[in-house]
């Protein structure tokens, strides 16, 4: 398109034509197409939302729902910045408590505020300051957009008029005293804190693991069913849970075994209407008189206290699909030689009188080899009453409208990986070669590797949801789903083996070695960081890679920074199954207009903590690096269309005044 100040070429005017027709029909004058190039460039001159990143929240709702209300501490930081000088930290805290859990907080304070006037009129003066700091980087017509429609014109009139404007005091305090005169006091508290959570975070990037461990991630997809703007770059959890979702058995199995060893039901039963009654029934009468030690629930599985006999249940319910399971990944295996997974079929390697197993020719000697539905003689076929449970497991996944629509959500927010405002972000890894090139993986008979790779596979996996797909297609694509999970060259695992079996039945660790790709020595060398970066075309002065998915281990002095600060892994273990591993419960990442901040965190209690003693999770912030200048919404992804629609709309004025094309006398 051709600016104002360019030259006009007339034959692109005439290639353009049809596009400048159907522009003219929203501005239709001189006018009207000025005055929309005044507000967008305004609009480009505006400091850049804050972005806030997160990665392998693994289930645990609670402390992803508070992240969101304090978003990582940049809240609690302009109530800091504001009143700082004039509360003290304890005020400070209370009030921050007030803006993430407004109606709880009310409750308490009316237990025990004894002038609520006083309390309303102090309160509406500090919410209406931190308001307008939030919302001063955004536009008018952004933060009308975000405003309950009940108090939308009132708190417009509060965030553009000043108390200390002695013309204007009067006014503004009358407002006030109106509201709480007129018993709308603590609806308009809550508001302006649901207003206050909204415009403190502009766009939320998930980078992965959404699913597993903890007990609520149905929860939290429903949490992001009702947010505005977020994106997620699938990670191997997600999908486990996309390709059961799919009808991938054997996706369907690891989703059983993963959920029983975290001692995690809630989330198949409660979310997604998993009946699991036949699974209990079958190992009951399978298992009745094995303890099925090696399979108990992990002791730490939530905050879900179950009984004895309920563990011992589902100790035997994990069993029975584990073992299922290593037979459908046995049968899966060897209808794909090409995924080069011969090793992982071990079934047919245990002897089952000395109860021993042949793992890449050593012997190791078993801690449980009691396995009734395994025929030594063809150990990977299931027995009949097998194939009976696995049928209503299957119908049970594929059928659940639940599951379905948040797996809609993962496909239509999400993929395999994202480029936003000069950053790449993935969740795990990039298979590669030991010398640092890109390494060619083969993928439905081609080889791809970069960001070809990663298309690829975004594309295939796609289709396993897709009606219009042929047949053979789609079956692949469902089987891919289990590769991506455990296949050496998956994006999302890269390593040589996933060893689920040896973790369950050898004692000696060397045989659960995992060996992890290339990637995860090389990410440290800035020169294969920038050859990442520059193959996805990411551009900047300064772009980094977002990871997650390894946990940090921060107690053991490892930094989330990689590549002299070009690299990122977020992943500090939000789960509380890792929580002894990392030493913390997790990290996040702040991209504000001026700087990144790296946010740790501590463990999250509870609600009710929060709320009564103004605890928070926010361990400790550190500017991880300073923009070198200001970042406007024109050095942005948004800056580009809005330029582009700038570029678009000087051309239409042109047109107008070399009557090109005709303007358009407004509508009556």
């Amino acid at each position: 398109m051709v600016a104002l100040e360019t030259k006009p070429n007339i034959s692109n005017i005439e290639n353009d034509r049809r596009i400048l027709e159907l522009l003219a029909q929203t501005f239709p004058t001189v006018s009207a197409a000025s005055t929309e190039i005044i507000n967008l460039e305004a609009i480009l001159n505006l400091p850049k939302g804050t972005e806030h990143f997160v990665a392998d929240l693994h289930g645990e709702h609670e402390a992803f729902r508070h992240l969101l209300k304090n978003a990582s501490g940049n809240i609690k930081r302009k109530v800091t910045d504001l009143f700082g000088k004039s509360l003290r930290e304890k005020q400070i805290r209370q009030l921050c408590a007030l803006i993430y859990y407004p109606e709880e907080k009310l409750q308490e304070i009316h237990d025990t505020e004894p002038n609520p006037e006083d309390f309303y009129n102090i309160t509406l003066h500090q919410l209406v300051s931190v308001l307008q700091s939030v919302s001063s980087k955004y536009t008018r017509s952004k933060v009308r957009k975000a405003l309950p429609k009940e108090f939308a014109y009132i708190i417009e009139e509060l965030l553009h008029e000043s108390p200390s404007d002695y013309d204007k005091q009067a006014y503004f305090n009358r407002i006030i005293e109106t509201i709480i005169s007129t018993g709308q006091a603590d609806k308009f508290i809550v508001a302006m804190c649901n207003v206050i959570q909204r415009l403190s975070i502009d766009r939320l990037h998930i980078l992965g693991d959404i699913f597993d461990r903890g007990p609520g991630a149905h929860h939290i997809m429903e949490t992001l069913a009702q947010y505005r703007k977020w994106d997620i770059q699938w990670g191997n959890h997600d999908i486990l849970w996309m390709g059961a979702a799919a009808g991938n058995d054997c996706c369907i199995a690891n989703v059983l075994r993963i959920s029983l060893r975290y001692g995690n039901l809630a989330t198949l039963e409660d979310g997604y209407a998993i009946n699991l009654l036949p699974l209990a029934t079958f190992a009951m009468e399978t298992y009745a008189d094995d303890e099925c030690e090696c399979f108990k629930p992990k002791p730490l599985a939530g905050d879900v206290q179950h009984s004895e006999k309920t563990l011992r249940l589902m100790a035997k319910m994990h069993k029975a699909i584990s073992v299922i399971q290593f037979k459908l990944e046995g049968a899966m295996v060897e209808a794909h030689p090409e995924w080069g997974m011969s090793s992982r079929r071990l079934l047919d390697k245990v002897n089952f009188t000395d109860g021993t197993v042949e793992i890449d020719g050593k012997i190791y000697a078993m801690k449980d080899f009691n396995m009734p539905t395994v025929d030594p003689a063809d150990p990977y076929v299931l027995t009949r009453e097998e194939l009976h449970l696995l049928h209503k497991l299957h119908r049970s996944f594929v059928s659940s409208t639940q599951l379905r629509r948040h797996m809609d959500l993962l496909l239509s927010h999400g993929g395999m990986y994202g480029v936003y405002n000069s950053n790449l972000l993935y969740h795990a890894s990039m298979p590669m070669n030991a010398d640092g090139s890109l390494k060619d993986v083969e993928v439905a008979g081609a080889t791809y590797h970069g960001r070809a790779l990663m298309d690829r596979i975004d594309m295939l996996l796609r289709s396993a949801f897709n009606n219009d797909t042929p047949a053979d297609e789609r079956s692949l694509a469902r089987d891919y789903y289990w590769y991506m999970w455990c296949g050496p060259d998956s994006p999302l695992f890269d390593k040589n083996r996933m060893t689920t079996f040896e973790r369950y039945f050898v004692a000696d660790p060397e045989a659960a070695r995992e060996e992890k790709g290339h990637y995860y020595t090389l990410r440290n060398d800035e020169k294969v960081v920038d050859m990442i970066l520059d193959e996805f075309s990411v551009k900047g002065d300064q772009r980094h890679i977002i990871n997650g998915h390894v946990p940090v281990r921060t107690g053991k002095g490892e930094s989330p920074l990689r590549a002299n600060g070009k690299l990122m892994v977020i992943d500090g273990g939000f789960a509380k199954a890792y929580h002894k591993t990392t030493g913390i419960a997790g990290y996040t990442l702040i991209y504000h207009s001026s700087n990144f901040e790296l946010v740790e965190h501590e463990p999250f209690n509870s609600v009710e903590e929060a709320i009564a003693n103004g605890t928070d999770i926010v361990g400790s912030t550190k500017m991880v690096e300073q923009t070198s200048r200001r970042v406007c919404v024109r050095d942005t992804d948004m800056g580009a269309v809005l330029q582009g629609q700038i570029d678009e709309l000087s051309e239409l004025l042109f047109a107008f005044r070399n009557g090109i094309i005709k303007e358009r006398a407004p509508e009556a």
